[in-house]
């Protein structure tokens, strides 16, 4: 199955990394306009965002994998045809040396179309920039 890998190091703490990968607050300083996330395995994820019209786009999913500070897993659903329908996301957060290496893969079958591959590949690059950006500044 195709995916979508990247890594960034931060220098940010582990827990601070959590904090912006599983909070309204740390996904809304890089990731998404509006989000809503229980904190546990079999929790769900709202995640909302704008189309290029500027019309709310809502992803919703469940968490699969909630181990704090190191692995946290999405299955997004199935039905509808909200853009990461159907795919699983996957972070990884590891202390590396005197950083914190923050590990993501995407995949599902999605990620089979050229299309839908480069497009998230994109938003991907320019979202894990802008967690970099946050948790190298210290937020």
């Amino acid at each position: 199955m195709p995916s979508i890998r990247r890594q960034i190091l931060v220098a940010a703490t582990p827990r601070q990394v959590w904090a912006a990968l599983t909070t309204a607050e740390g996904l809304q300083g890089w990731l998404v306009d509006e989000a809503r996330l229980d904190g546990r395995k079999g929790g769900r994820v709202v995640l909302v965002s704008q189309d290029a019209e500027g019309n709310p786009v809502e992803d919703r999913g469940l968490v699969h994998t909630w181990r704090p500070t190191s692995h946290l897993e999405i299955a997004f659903d199935t039905v509808g045809k909200a853009p990461l329908n159907g795919t699983r996301l996957s972070f990884q957060v590891a202390v590396d040396g005197k950083e914190t290496r923050v590990a993501l893969v995407h995949s599902g079958a999605l990620l089979d179309d050229p299309e839908q591959h480069a497009r998230l590949e994109k938003e991907w690059r320019a979202a894990f920039k802008a967690l970099q950006a946050l948790l190298d500044a210290g937020e």
